[in-house]
């Protein structure tokens, strides 16, 4: 029974087409994705905040309703964030990975059968599809301000799946092309309002299991007129486009991968530019599968996680993907066609720059900036890898740390790591390393934040904070 709750306790925030000038990221009011412009969430302006609290250097925080982990986005002013109200009770999230396991284990010794225990865990644990009525909101707020502009419901009933408590029913962030702000719930429906919250097309999708009833998280992107999504599911995974102006289908590529028992994942793709090409790089159950942009596969990488979280995204010339728990993290180069898997004896190829065995990790993605690679695992360990080698520089716990699903982020010099307890550890970037300070807001996070301008918007269990220094 514990091996079968194993796979993930994931509250999904988890997290690519809207590729901006990377050194205009300083100046801009955009954010437009999950993980920002670059999938890589870095900022060069020097006026960011490095030291908050729940009243230090807050410009403003705005309560909102309900749970979603789905991560703010920003354009033109306006703040975009969705979330889903419980009709009753809603089941709160607790932190860590392994309560649910070590509940299972408990009702193991008490000698329980397993349909006993799986009553059991459910009735605790998880929320089913006919035990909730939900109504899912989209939220437009100022920028400046955090008032709150306009909010659309866009959807009530029962959801389209059931969700472990951890998770929410809105953990796929939302994604802007400037015009038109595009909604993903997967096996639910997509959507597409305008920024003055007139609702201009929606498309609703087939209903596909999830592992479990876990719940999902794999967020949409944006590649000229098409929006892509990933649904892998336990029963046909696919990789799917939509024209942006009507929302009709422009084409889909089934694919099958994982073991038999497990086909569901939660990793957000990729939209990879480089001079040769711009490709579509997914991870999904044990394997991560590059698509031109017709959907027809490139080349495909094994080595992953039979439940794939963190999000691939590009560096100085170099795509990283992190495998996920006990599992490699991959430098590849571009170009690469057909099977570019690694023996177990090789850690280089044409194409795989570099693997690190045991660079992966489970919820939170990796991170790029000043030269090197870092990954964090949801227990609190920072590793740091050279970005064109793949050499080790330090792992190293976060102090007495706690439980992470939320993706580091850097700028001035700094490596930010937020736990699920609300506290944000603060390190020095570069090859030592040095636990600053940390910043607490005595609450719940899960959601990724967004870097805009001298803003950083953090996303609590009920809040939004805007985090700016004063003057």
């Amino acid at each position: 029974m514990s091996t079968l709750l194993k796979p993930t306790l994931v509250s999904l925030t988890a997290l690519a087409g809207l590729l901006l000038n990377s050194s205009a990221h300083a100046q801009t009011l955009v954010w437009p994705q999950f993980r920002g412009p670059d999938a890589n969430p870095v900022s060069a302006n020097t006026r960011l905040a490095d030291r908050w609290s729940k009243t230090q250097n807050v410009e403003w925080a705005q309560t909102i309703p309900g749970r979603g982990w789905s991560s703010a986005i920003v354009v033109g002013e306006k703040v975009f964030v969705t979330t889903a109200t419980t009709d009753g009770k809603s089941k709160a999230p607790q932190v860590g990975t392994e309560y649910s396991n070590e509940y299972v284990a408990e009702l193991v010794k008490q000698g329980l059968s397993e349909a006993e225990i799986m009553k059991k865990v459910n009735e605790r644990d998880f929320e089913l599809p006919n035990e909730v009525n939900l109504h899912y909101f989209l939220y437009c707020l100022d920028l400046k301000s955090g008032k709150v502009s306009w909010k659309k419901e866009f959807y009530a009933g029962h959801p389209p799946g059931g969700r472990h408590r951890k998770n929410s029913f809105t953990s796929e962030t939302p994604v802007t092309d400037g015009k038109f702000v595009y909604i993903y719930v997967a096996n639910l429906g997509v959507w597409a309002y305008d920024l003055t919250g007139k609702l201009a097309w929606t498309k609703k999708l087939e209903v596909n299991p999830i592992y479990l009833e876990f719940g999902t998280g794999g967020s949409p992107v944006l590649v000229g007129n098409q929006l892509i999504i990933l649904s892998d599911n336990q029963k046909q995974q696919y990789l799917a486009a939509f024209d942006t102006k009507t929302g009709k289908q422009v084409w889909r590529t089934d694919r099958d991968l994982g073991p038999k028992q497990m086909h569901s994942g939660w990793a957000t793709p990729f939209v990879w530019k480089h001079a040769l090409r711009t490709e579509l790089v997914t991870v999904g159950p044990e394997i991560a599968v590059s698509y031109d942009l017709s959907g027809k596969e490139l080349w495909r990488l094994s080595g992953m996680s039979p439940a794939p979280i963190p999000m691939p995204f590009a560096y100085d010339g170099l795509l990283y993907i992190n495998g996920g728990r006990g599992c490699p993290l991959f430098a590849v180069r571009p170009g690469a066609m057909g099977d570019i898997s690694l023996p177990k004896s090789q850690d280089t190829s044409e194409f795989v720059a570099w693997r690190q065995a045991r660079g992966g990790t489970y919820l939170p993605s990796s991170l790029a900036f000043g030269g090197g690679v870092y990954s964090l695992s949801e227990t609190g360990i920072l590793s740091r890898f050279d970005a064109k080698t793949g050499k080790q520089t330090y792992k190293e716990r976060l102090g007495t740390a706690g439980n992470f699903t939320t993706s580091p982020w850097a700028y001035n010099g700094k490596i930010f790591c937020l736990s699920e307890e609300g506290d944000t550890f603060v390190v020095s970037a570069g090859e030592t390393f040095k636990v600053l300070h940390t910043n607490s807001l005595g609450e719940m996070a899960q959601a990724t934040p967004a870097l805009v301008g001298e803003r950083l918007l953090i996303r609590t269990e009920s809040k939004l904070y805007s985090i700016r220094k004063k003057t």
